[in-house]
């Protein structure tokens, strides 16, 4: 009789332990997880209380992390140490421990009890172990009815332990990327008060510069003009560079929009081609764009966003191109939608950060070492451009051999919505 109803017990600890498994997996919120673990071991071992311990890197101890909710303020204050404790033991060793009689062994850390007023009686350890690395200790102390811990007791807490531990370690990894992400977003929001704070309060004082600038290059001696036309070429420099922020402010802030009317795609690139031969020249760069003869490459789009996108593709170019390189341009159409293709000889991009070239202020150079200048808003913008077209834009390129950077935007508003179905920017 007491043999059979041992059996039923054990078989409803194991079919509880079992429940109670798939409860953890789902379980991701980590004070819910920890609290679930130790209710499920004080049940299963049939002892008055559980208490979870996690392993505390700065301290170098273990720290109460869930424990019966009448010991949990006092347990929260109290550190466990490792080496005069039988949970420091447990988490050391990487072994269980049953001390059936507590009340006179050395090993048990009196502290917790003086400061709950409370008698441990018994006690039963294991550790909480992922990848072979300990993580933590989950204790069951004082067997009800004046019992002594069975080794159905161990191997029920060391079962209860192992699937803990995995739950525990996959919270603690998503509350880590939930962590990060929430910072991501705190910084990426700083950036772009930044960006619409400095676009905005430096536009004013350029302008002054600028204009006091050109007077004055207007009435200097000669021998001061090519002092005056370097203030001038590096305000324009800062302009260009203030004008990039304003266009990405624009777009976070909802302010820009895609006004479209019907314009030749051909036209704008034998245009915009146009007005940076002389600066190709200059640089000993061979410059030449390719558009079909009998196809004006027709399309509903904001043609003042597209020329953005194109400007800031040849000035990438341009850049990473050394004298003697050479740079192209060629558009073709391609049913519903238009390829812009710019190629270049350039220094190429690694490989590793081809995926990255479109992200803001995002360098493939080191900021000690690169020469080229700019602050990587460039390649942001003409993704963000295209993106409103509903369009892609991609890069492929070889370090040291050259880059191409290609961009499809529909012809039509009917094109454009399709196209937002199917393209993942």
């Amino acid at each position: 009789m007491t043999d059979r109803s041992a059996t039923k017990s054990k078989s409803q600890r194991l079919e509880r332990l079992l429940e109670i498994s798939r409860t953890l997996s789902a379980t991701l919120d980590l004070k819910a997880l920890l609290y679930t673990i130790i209710e499920v071991a004080q049940e299963l071992t049939h002892s008055e209380v559980a208490s979870l311990l996690l392993y505390d890197e700065e301290s170098k101890e273990l720290r109460f992390e869930a424990s019966p909710g009448y010991q949990h303020d006092h347990l929260q204050s109290i550190a466990v140490p490792l080496d005069s404790s039988v949970a420091g033991w447990i988490f050391t060793n990487a072994r269980p421990m049953v001390i059936q009689d507590a009340s006179e062994d050395p090993r048990v850390y009196r502290k917790v009890d003086e400061e709950l007023g409370f008698e441990t009686h018994s006690i039963l350890g294991v550790p909480l172990i992922v990848k072979g690395e300990p993580l933590g200790v989950l204790e069951a102390v004082n067997k009800l009815g004046e019992g002594h811990y069975t080794e159905d007791d161990l191997a029920i807490l060391e079962t209860l332990a192992a699937q803990a531990a995995v739950a525990i370690e996959n919270a603690r990894l998503l509350q880590n990327i939930q962590n990060a992400n929430k910072e991501l977003k705190r910084l990426d929001r700083m950036k772009s008060d930044f960006i619409a704070i400095a676009s905005h309060e430096l536009r004013t004082p350029l302008g002054l510069i600028l204009g006091h600038a050109t007077f004055l290059k207007e009435i200097i001696p000669t021998k001061h003009q090519e002092q005056m036309e370097v203030i001038i070429r590096s305000a324009m420099r800062l302009k260009d560079i203030i004008e990039d922020m304003a266009t990405i402010a624009h777009k976070e802030q909802g302010q820009s929009r895609v006004r479209r009317k019907p314009f030749s795609m051909s036209r704008m690139i034998e245009e915009t081609s146009n007005s940076f031969r002389e600066e190709a020249k200059s640089k000993e760069i061979a410059f030449e764009f390719d558009v079909p003869d009998n196809n004006p490459l027709m399309v509903e789009g904001d043609r003042e966003k597209l020329d953005i996108v194109l400007t800031n593709l040849i000035k990438n170019a341009l850049a990473f191109t050394d004298p003697g390189g050479q740079i192209g341009v060629k558009a073709e159409g391609d049913g519903e939608l238009v390829k812009v293709f710019v190629v270049d000889t350039g220094i190429g991009i690694p490989e590793k950060d081809v995926a990255r070239v479109f992200d803001r202020f995002y360098q493939v150079e080191s900021h000690l070492t690169r020469k080229h200048g700019g602050m990587g808003l460039g390649l942001s913008i003409a993704k963000a451009m295209v993106d409103m077209h509903n369009g892609q834009i991609w890069c492929e390129s070889k370090e040291g051999t050259g880059s191409l950077f290609c961009f499809i935007i529909p012809k039509t508003q009917k094109a454009a919505d399709n196209a937002g179905k199917v393209f993942v920017s």
